[in-house]
């Protein structure tokens, strides 16, 4: 519609993109308000009365529509978060959530400053990061686009603009506004990869000591973002890659000063990277093994780990354990962003000096935007991988958001056809329409009943036709796992 179009045409000012970014986040942001706190029912999941019963007293059988409204953001595992963020590490299972102990923070400084520190405050903590932390996170992707393909041109700060930009509407949705971890990871690990690329830079133009700050400060926030979701453990690759190609010109041309420098803070880097996976393990098993009366099964394992055995043991996650019939729908839900993720990794690992649309560059420099990408791969791969084999797969619609290459390869691919004006709109159009359209039916599922989707759980025989079968199995499978892989008692 032409309106549309002169209003897009205003967001994307590529002479002030901060501005522009942050007009299009909030407009995204109070769309996606509006879906979930307007849309009728009391939704498909109505343990959050039980949070409101709490705060308020009021019955678990009143009507939803009286839930305060960021209650109405607290769905599936924000119930768990909420609760573990006010009363702390009661049950077992609840270790397998890190992102609790961000709220809880905040809720313990509360709570000494004597305000409120409820359900409600809670939830409204939660809400508050949520949005703070996936805009800044916007505009990290913005910030470490520049890094790998620079902003000198046109061209180049198009590319940096619309992979920012998709970042906003990614399919994670309402996810990114709700009391989830996901907003956060974001943040933390897409700053990672900002300050790591920038400390690339600055090797290359010799500020050797602001490099190893910037190295030392991005494996800290790696670490953070692991204690909140354990695959950003998988940033430490870049670690690891640096160490590797390191060790191997030392053993090959010889030791140096400098050489030798940089190999310890990459290894001091990695070290702090992993503490963020290993310190909760720590305290679990002081807590679970050394103080209990009758130690966990967990517990005399080779490498005990809390984490691994509450995945596996309460929510069934490990290798092939998701590949039965009843999930088939939940892969073809993941399938799409499954493939462009593995795509994407591999188009940045095959000829990286030619893949950085309007810019150039030696594929043999570290800041060449090909070895930049090239670094940023394998994390999503492995990503893409370990949510094919061993993940609960559909989560792997709200955990990409922390992983900027795929934003990426979305855009130079419609930017490789500037010849076909045309085909170019129509590819980021759809891209656009599809993460779009995918999110707010999303967020409407944090709101609706449904019904269809019940029927289709429940094995109920109704004649519907093929169109409005699968609309209900695809807007069913928006629920989480919990919700779909075991279905309501009922």
């Amino acid at each position: 519609m032409p309106s549309i179009g002169r209003c897009s045409a205003a967001l994307l000012r590529l002479d002030n993109p901060g501005r522009s970014l942050t007009l299009a986040f909030w407009l995204w942001k109070a769309l996606l308000f509006v879906v979930v706190v307007a849309c009728p029912g009391p939704g498909y999941d109505t343990s959050t009365t039980l949070l409101s019963n709490e705060h308020t007293g009021v019955s678990p059988d009143s009507s939803a529509n009286a839930l305060p409204l960021t209650f109405k953001f607290a769905r599936w595992d924000a119930i768990y978060f909420v609760h573990t963020a006010q009363h702390g590490y009661i049950f077992e299972q609840e270790w397998a959530f890190g992102y609790p102990r961000v709220l809880g923070l905040f809720l313990s400084g509360i709570r000494q400053s004597g305000g409120l520190s409820g359900p409600l405050t809670a939830a409204l903590i939660g809400v508050v990061l949520s949005h703070v932390a996936h805009y800044l996170s916007v505009l990290a992707l913005y910030g470490l686009s520049t890094n790998v393909f620079g902003h000198a041109t046109a061209t180049q700060r198009l590319v940096c603009f619309l992979s920012a930009a998709l970042h906003i509407i990614n399919p994670a949705g309402a996810f990114l506004s709700a009391p989830y971890g996901e907003s956060i990871f974001s943040f933390l690990n897409i700053s990672g990869f900002y300050l790591y690329t920038s400390s690339l830079i600055a090797d290359h133009n010799g500020a050797v000591r602001f490099r190893d700050i910037l190295v030392l400060t991005a494996a800290v926030l790696f670490a953070l973002a692991t204690l909140v979701r354990s695959n950003g453990i998988l940033s430490g690759f870049l670690f690891a890659y640096d160490a590797s190609i390191l060790a191997w010109s030392t053993i090959t041309q010889g030791p140096s000063s400098r050489s030798i420098r940089r190999l310890a803070v990459i290894v001091l880097g990695g070290s702090i990277v992993a503490l963020g996976m290993i310190v909760p393990q720590i305290f679990a098993y002081r807590n679970y093994c050394t103080l209990a009366a009758n130690p966990r099964p967990w517990c005399s394992w080779t490498v005990p780990s809390i984490y691994t055995f509450v995945q596996g043991h309460y929510w069934n996650v490990g290798f092939l354990r998701y590949w039965t019939i009843s999930n088939i729908p939940l892969f073809l839900l993941a399938a799409p962003l499954l493939v462009i993720l593995c795509r994407s990794s591999w188009w940045a690992l095959q000829a990286p000096s030619a893949l950085a649309p309007g810019s150039g560059g030696n594929s043999a420099s570290a800041v060449s935007p090909g070895s930049m990408l090239f670094r940023l791969a394998v994390p999503q791969g492995l990503l893409a991988i370990m949510a094919l084999t061993s993940y609960h797969v559909q989560i792997i619609n709200r955990i990409s958001s922390g992983y900027p290459l795929w934003y990426w390869w979305l855009v130079s691919t419609a930017m490789d056809s500037l010849q076909d004006p045309r085909k170019t709109l129509n590819l980021l159009s759809v891209a656009a329409q599809a993460m779009a359209g995918y999110a707010l039916i999303q967020g409407g599922s944090f709101r609706f009943l449904f019904a269809a989707g019940m029927m289709i759980c429940a094995g109920r025989k109704y004649s519907f036709t093929n169109g409005q079968l699968f609309a209900a199995a695809v807007i069913f499978s928006c629920l989480e796992p919990e919700c779909v892989a075991y279905g309501p008692s009922a």
